[in-house]
């Protein structure tokens, strides 16, 4: 996709209801509610992305439909590395020099430093996209792009000063501006997560009031305290710390934020990642639309919350066939749970049933427990009657990244669409969804922890030993 091989488009945009801009002269007009669209022709037809699609700007611009898995070769970051390796030996050899101009220099090293990782992040992140969308790289490169993007900006406020100030400041001051990186991005961060602590707060009230006190519930809320908590206890030990702490407390004050740092990088990445796969609408071009249990009624009949991931995938069908003719078949994925008078799979086949959708067009798999299961025997059961097919999945909004991630680990390319769900509904479901991220690929994860934890003590021993 030509537009998004440049290292970032100009913005973001989703479309909502009315006229969306790619065509003046046609205009869509949306019911959210039920996930349909029905596109009113004015003078002649014109292309219009479907309701839920994520668009992007380019340079000149135009809207663009981002597309996923149209890319063959994983994005590869290993330039990172390369450019980190020659940047550090710059370092060395420049502090070598004592002087005002040298700590200039270094600091201009690194504001072209930090603006070319952010660059290749985020270039990265558009390639991952390309390749597969639901990946752990997705929430690593914008999290950290973002990271490195706060430490660009203390780079530029440092060479300021230099440049004001020429004798104020000396050789030890880089290493304390590295040192000192994490705590730094915490404070850079801290309006955006009083925001979105109070957010998730107000949003977990609402839920109780609507859903009951139970602990699956309150776990927003649980978050939000550890964040805004997080945040006080840094800020209040750093300060009566003082400045002759012992070497210990610092390092303890360093570690504390890098494994802040981290975890905040996760949920920043991670809510980057779950709107774009949420809003993202499949190609109308699938051969087959999983459909993900998640409870029914003690009628045998669908919750609201699996009526929405079935409204979703009717819609999309019944658009895909009156579109281009071709009628995908349906796949209900649920086990029958202890208390269930019937599995999920045949309380959704039922309701399909009563859609129209005739009994040959929907296959039952009616053993799966999980997400994880879901998949594997869902794809079992396409590639027993199916080569090659291109393969959707319905499941509510907040669990569209999740899924996929569940649905490429069995090696099935999948592509998600995500049902609307109640406001205050949502981000407690969010919580849940980023918990479990943090529970898979802990190899990775705990890498890239030793390596911050590696990172900030050895930072931490210099910064001592200068001093």
């Amino acid at each position: 996709m030509k537009g998004l091989r440049g290292v970032l488009p100009l913005a973001v945009c989703s479309p909502g209801k009315g006229t969306l801009g790619l065509d003046p002269q046609t205009e869509i007009s949306y019911n959210n509610t039920q996930g349909t669209a029905e596109q009113i022709r004015r003078t002649r037809p014109g292309y219009f992305p479907p309701h839920g699609s994520q668009i992007l700007r380019n340079r000149n611009g135009e809207c663009m439909n981002v597309h996923f898995d149209t890319r063959d070769k994983k994005p590869a970051v290993y330039n990172i590395a390369a450019l980190s390796a020659v940047v550090l030996a710059g370092l060395l050899l420049m502090m070598r020099t004592e002087g005002p101009q040298t700590l200039l220099r270094a600091n201009v090293l690194m504001i072209v430093y930090c603006g070319a990782v952010v660059a290749l992040l985020l270039r990265a992140f558009f390639g991952q996209l390309e390749y597969n969308p639901y990946s752990y790289n997705t929430i690593y490169y914008t999290g950290f792009a973002l990271f490195v993007f706060s430490l660009l900006v203390t780079h530029v406020y440092t060479a300021v000063n230099c440049v004001l100030q020429p004798g104020a400041f000396d050789q030890t001051h880089l290493t304390l501006t590295l040192l000192h990186s994490a705590k730094n991005y915490m404070l850079f961060t801290s309006p955006f997560l009083l925001v979105f602590s109070a957010a998730l707060f107000l949003s977990n009230v609402a839920l109780i009031r609507h859903e009951g006190r139970r602990f699956v519930n309150v776990l927003g809320i649980l978050l939000a305290f550890l964040l805004v908590g997080g945040e006080i206890v840094l800020v209040l030990v750093d300060h009566f710390a003082g400045a002759d702490r012992p070497m210990v407390l610092e390092m303890f004050l360093n570690l504390f934020a890098a494994g802040y740092l981290y975890f905040e990088c996760m949920i920043i990445g991670a809510i980057i990642a779950n709107a774009i796969a949420a809003r993202h609408e499949p190609n109308k071009d699938k051969d087959y639309i999983i459909v993900l249990g998640c409870g029914i009624r003690r009628d045998g009949t669908p919750t609201p919350l699996l009526r929405g991931r079935l409204d979703r995938a009717l819609s999309f069908a019944r658009e895909q066939e009156a579109r281009t003719g071709k009628a995908p078949a349906f796949v209900v994925s649920g086990g029958q749970g202890p208390n269930e008078v019937v599995s999920e799979a045949e309380c959704m086949r039922s309701y399909l049933a009563e859609q129209g959708i005739p009994a040959e067009q929907i296959l039952v798999e009616d053993q799966s427990a999980d997400t994880g299961e879901n998949m594997r025997f869902s794809k079992e059961k396409i590639m027993a009657v199916a080569n090659q097919p291109k393969i959707a999945y319905s499941t509510t909004n907040y669990h569209v990244f999740r899924a996929g991630l569940k649905a490429r680990r069995v090696k099935m390319r999948a592509v998600g669409m995500g049902a609307p769900t109640k406001w205050y509904f949502w981000p407690n479901a969010a919580v849940r969804e980023f918990v479990g991220l943090l529970t898979e690929h802990r190899g990775k994860q705990a890498l890239i922890l030793l390596g911050m934890v590696i990172l900030y003590t050895t930072l931490t021993i210099l910064a001592f030993g200068r001093a």
